[in-house]
């Protein structure tokens, strides 16, 4: 006779120190080495481009110490998932189940992935296969940013990365969980190396820290067709936009709750760490960066050719600046991926649980105890997205939708302490309510301006979001 407990279940087998790289490995990718160029020419001021990176980190930190009060009171297999279920019930939590799926883990694989692909083809000289194709292939899709016949050689070697990792990830957590160590330690040991040779080697001066650019910074001047300029506000906020791809990630360690040692202790404590050290680390290569060179010259690289980080190192390390950052860049990228692949399809695993996603992504492999089919799932709408659209329209995407769940997340720390005061915390978010209030109210305001200024690409996450609504009635009505 079988049971319940006769089934495969995941195996609780990370512990501290696992969380914390995992953190690391979900958020440090490629926003570190391509954001700065854009960020200097829009802000004309290395202060504000430092203020803008601690802001953007202290409130993914305000994030983080509000997610891991819920995170320690329901350690589970599945994430925000399980904490929504508590806090507004099975459908708000369905929704942010399928977000996961549609838009935010996907895509987020896709465009790390793409910025992996499109180095390595860089790096290799590859020609571009879509240049073979018809006129009419390479301009199909619904706008620009959606080709889904562009740019194919990098497509093609990013679905790749997408499936090698699905395979790893395949044979067990332990396998990835190692993988993300060890290569968060490189990159980590990596992004050190560069802060020493900036400041060692460069002909760089503490000046350049302190000098903008001439003229009348970007923000002031008039828009297209005699728009009026966005002002000091609108650019601060655009560069946190840019610098929260950077940041983005940490939320991903709580669908792994089924499987961390003590999580109730190690999934907020390691949450905390990891995001703490990513912030630090994010602050001070930047002073590296505008210490080696004026950001006059860090500004004009924007929509150039070539990563910001590349071109800064190889001023003053020439070739061998370039090829060791090309393959940091390779190494933080397939890192930042695997952490995405590892995390999200437990999420998946949780929703066929309760009977709202498709029944098989609810199976453990016998053998390897990870959730096989939902690897696999996400597999596939990870490569359809990849061959959808372009880095800036995926990142774009996954960020407006991210945020309106992480908002709810933080007003649901002030929920449970009303509904649920009796409940053991294992861990309570300082200065509360302060914490949350303060990001749910940034998260609102993130989610607005999307709207009003790239209303393409929020309606694009909204639509997928929404696709998943009839699959919910189903799901819910046949169980």
């Amino acid at each position: 006779m079988s049971s319940s407990s006769s089934q495969p279940s995941l195996n609780r087998s990370i512990g501290l120190a696992g969380v914390v790289f995992l953190v690391i490995s979900s958020m440090i990718g490629s926003g570190v080495f391509k954001k700065v160029s854009g960020m200097s020419a829009d802000l004309g001021s290395p202060g504000l481009v430092l203020a803008a990176w601690a802001a953007a980190g202290l409130i993914s930190l305000l994030g983080a110490l509000s997610t891991a009060e819920i995170a320690s009171m329901f350690p589970e297999a599945g994430g925000q998932y399980v904490y929504f279920k508590q806090i507004y019930g099975r459908f708000f939590a369905y929704l942010f189940g399928w977000a996961t799926f549609s838009v935010i883990q996907s895509a987020t694989i896709a465009s790390v992935a793409f910025v992996f692909a499109e180095s390595l083809v860089d790096m290799a000289q590859l020609p571009d296969l879509s240049a073979s194709l018809p006129e009419g292939l390479r301009t199909f899709g619904l706008d620009p940013d959606f080709l889904p016949f562009s740019n194919l050689t990098v497509k093609i070697f990013a679905a790749l990365l997408v499936w090698g990792l699905v395979l790893v990830n395949w044979r067990g957590i332990k396998i990835g969980n190692t993988l993300a160590s060890v290569l968060a330690t490189t990159i980590v040991v990596s992004i050190a190396a560069i802060i020493v040779m900036c400041f060692g080697f460069s002909d760089g001066s503490f000046s350049n820290l302190t000098n903008g650019t001439e003229g009348i910074p970007i923000y002031d001047r008039p828009g297209p067709d005699g728009a009026p300029p966005i002002g000091l506000f609108g650019a601060f906020f655009g560069a946190m936009l840019a610098a929260f791809w950077a940041y983005e990630g940490w939320i991903t360690i709580g669908f792994l709750g089924g499987e961390i040692k003590d999580a109730n202790r190690n999934l907020p404590r390691g949450l905390i760490l990891g995001t703490l050290a990513v912030t630090l680390v994010y602050v001070v290569v930047h002073v590296a960066y505008l210490y080696a060179m004026p950001l006059e010259q860090i500004a004009a690289m924007k929509g150039g050719p070539g990563i910001a980080a590349v071109n800064i190192l190889g001023s003053f390390a020439g070739n061998a600046g370039i090829m060791f950052l090309s393959l940091l860049i390779l190494c933080s990228t397939f890192n930042a991926t695997n952490a995405s692949v590892v995390a999200a399809p437990r999420v998946y695993y949780a929703l066929a649980k309760d009977g709202l996603f498709f029944p098989s992504a609810s199976k453990i492999h016998p053998k390897f105890q990870t959730p096989h089919v939902a690897l696999l799932m996400q597999g596939v709408w990870a490569t359809a997205l990849v061959f959808s659209g372009s880095f800036d329209a995926l990142t774009d995407m996954l960020i407006f939708a991210s945020f309106i769940f992480y908002g709810a997340g933080a007003l649901g720390v002030i929920i449970l302490r009303i509904r649920m005061p009796e409940l053991h915390r294992p861990y309570k978010v300082p200065f509360y309510p302060v914490v949350p209030v303060l990001f749910a109210a940034f998260s609102a305001l993130l989610v607005v301006n999307t709207i009003i200024d790239q209303p393409l690409k929020a309606g694009m996450g909204l639509i997928l979001i929404g696709i998943g609504v009839p699959f919910y009635f189903l799901w819910d009505r046949k169980r």
